[in-house]
Order: C-alpha cells, then sequence, then structure tokens
C-alpha cells in the first residue's frame, strides 16, 4: 500500500517518507479500513515533532480516518464488510500505523458507520476534535437546560463542543476572537458570543446569566484562559480542559476553589473510558445523522503532500480540520 510515515521524530520536510509498506491484515476482533480521508490533529505534529516520545521505531502518522471497511478479522461479523466508517485512535494505545495511508488494520471497536450524506473527508473530522469535544462537554453530566461556557467556539474542538452542547439542550457561550468566528459559532448553535480580544469574558457571562455564571466551562487553555474562567464559572459548577498551552503550571488558588466547590477535569480521548468513549460514538452517530451539520475541512492535501497538511495544521489560524485524501 501507499503510505507515509516516519523513522524518527522531528521537523515534517525532514522526517516523513512517502512511500509503499505492506498493506496490513486484520486480526481477532479488528477490520480492515480502505482509507479514503486521514485527519491531521495538532496531536499528531505533537508527536512526529517529539513532544510526546516515540512508542515504536517506525511511525504512520494520524489517528482520525474514514474510509470503507474491506475485510473483517475473526470474530467480527462479515456485514461490517462495505460499510462507510469513521475511526479515531488510529495511531494511538500501542499502535504504529496511523491513517497516512491506504489501508489501516485496527479494533473494530474503534470504527462508527458514517451515513451517506457525510463526505469521507468530512467524517475524517470526527475523531479527536468531536470525541474530545463530547467528553468535555458531558464531563459532569447532562446538559440539557443548563448554560455552558465553551472558549474557542469556532476551533476545531470548540465549534463541536458548541455543536453538541446545542443539540443536548444547553444554553451556550462562546468566546470568540473576531467577527467571523461569532458567526461560525452562532452557527453552530452559540446563544451568545463574546470576543475575548475586546471585551471582558467574566463580566459578559456574569450579565448574561444574571449574576450567577455558567454552569459549566469547556476551555480550550485553561492555564492561560485561567482568570477568566474562574471568573465566569458559577458556585458548584464545573470545568473541563483539553489543552492548556498558554501555561503548563498556573498558579492555582486551590482554597478558593475549594471554597466555591469547583470541579475541574482534565480530558485526553486515548485513556478516556472505555464507556464514555462508546456514548460519544453513539451521540456523534445520532448527531451527524440529520444532514446539515457543520464538519468543517480546514484543507485537503493529497497523501504525497502530507508534509504540506502537518505544516498547515502548526501555522495554526485554521478552521476545522485539515484533511489528507488517502486515495490521491
Amino acid at each position: 500500500m501507499r503510505a507515509v510515515w516516519y523513522d524518527r521524530q522531528g521537523p515534517a520536510g525532514e522526517v516523513i517518507v512517502t512511500g509503499t509498506l505492506p498493506t496490513p491484515e486484520p486480526g481477532s476482533g479488528e477490520v480492515r479500513v480502505r482509507l479514503e480521508a486521514s485527519g491531521v490533529n495538532p496531536s499528531d505534529t505533537y508527536r512526529r515533532g517529539g513532544e510526546v516520545p516515540a512508542e515504536y521505531p517506525r511511525v504512520i502518522p494520524n489517528s482520525d480516518g474514514a474510509g470503507v471497511v474491506d475485510k473483517v478479522g475473526e470474530g467480527v461479523p462479515a456485514r461490517w464488510v462495505g460499510k462507510r466508517v469513521w475511526l479515531y485512535n488510529g495511531q494511538r494505545n500501542g499502535r504504529w500505523m496511523g491513517t497516512a495511508a491506504e489501508y489501516i488494520a485496527l479494533d473494530v471497536d474503534l470504527v462508527t458507520e458514517l451515513p451517506d450524506h457525510v463526505s469521507f473527508a468530512e467524517g475524517a473530522t470526527l475523531g479527536i476534535p468531536a470525541m474530545t469535544a463530547h467528553g468535555c462537554v458531558f464531563a459532569a453530566g447532562p446538559v440539557q437546560g443548563k448554560t455552558l461556557l465553551i472558549t474557542g467556539g469556532a476551533g476545531a474542538v470548540g465549534h463541536y463542543a458548541v455543536q453538541l452542547a446545542a443539540w443536548a439542550g444547553a444554553e451556550v457561550i462562546a468566546t470568540v476572537s473576531s467577527e467571523e468566528k461569532a458567526q461560525r459559532a452562532r452557527a453552530g448553535g452559540a446563544a451568545h458570543v463574546v470576543n475575548y480580544r475586546t471585551e471582558d469574558v467574566g463580566a459578559r457571562v456574569a450579565a448574561i446569566t444574571n449574576g450567577v455564571g455558567a454552569d459549566h466551562v469547556v476551555d480550550v487553555d485553561l492555564g492561560g484562559n485561567l482568570a477568566a474562567v474562574l471568573a465566569s464559572v458559577r458556585e458548584n459548577g464545573s470545568i473541563a480542559y483539553y489543552a492548556t498551552n498558554g501555561a503548563r503550571e498556573p498558579k492555582i488558588d486551590l482554597r478558593a476553589l475549594m471554597g466555591r466547590n469547583l470541579t475541574v477535569r482534565g480530558f485526553v480521548l486515548p485513556t478516556s473510558p472505555h464507556a464514555n468513549r462508546k456514548r460519544a460514538q453513539a451521540d456523534i452517530a445520532a448527531f451527524v445523522r440529520t444532514p446539515g451539520r457543520m464538519l468543517s475541512v480546514a484543507g485537503e492535501f493529497p497523501l504525497y503532500e502530507t508534509v504540506a497538511a502537518h505544516l498547515a495544521v502548526e501555522a495554526g489560524g485554521k478552521t476545522g480540520t485539515v484533511v489528507v485524501a488517502c486515495g490521491r
């Protein structure tokens, strides 16, 4: 099969190789997917760049993807063959073969059926971004009737968080950095938007909630946003964060958090509880079953331009997920 890989970590242009590798065969409990699209996430670039130690001497990058099941292993029902699917955690949890290739074999537990009206490129955006959004939105339980503050509400994860929270019946407040992103957040279901560059987030949230604060916060950078988040969450509220690039070791007044009975949870997809991930897959499947969802592809590159795809992710400023077309 045609594939992309690296044998050492470092800059994309220096370590990524394009060529051919043996086509994998599905093992017991696995399916083989003929990949049409591969989603590139920041975590994939961190792993390739060396921020996360390499587990294997050779790695096919990228965790998310979409395609068609063409073969099943022992114990997997034959009905899976021919199904359109999206998948996550391809290059994670002890697997070196990711989705920047024509085929991948992985546990059937990690694949979910993809409706015909959703393109493969769109399906490749549903792994880490949508699963992470789900894990953070529902970290403290059901959100129907609650007020959620979602920071970075136009980003890859944040925009799915806005859509899933609104879909589940929450009143959503989203922070953004421009009017264009404000329109995107509103289109996804945000009832209120706050431009964090020009407005006081805590004051706006207080005004929107009549001084009570948000029941739950989904945050894109807790270290960098700590003051605004703590000023926005209500007493007995909760915070779920999935990144903290602004400060890895922020100074926190733990007694103040304790006095307000706040719950703070970090989230990372690969080690999240299995039952939670299965619920997320089921909920996301139900969510995308309705046509017209905003499944945003930020850019699409052919397989042989995977280096350019990684560089596009590292450049930042994208809206949605960068995708590699595995069949080109």
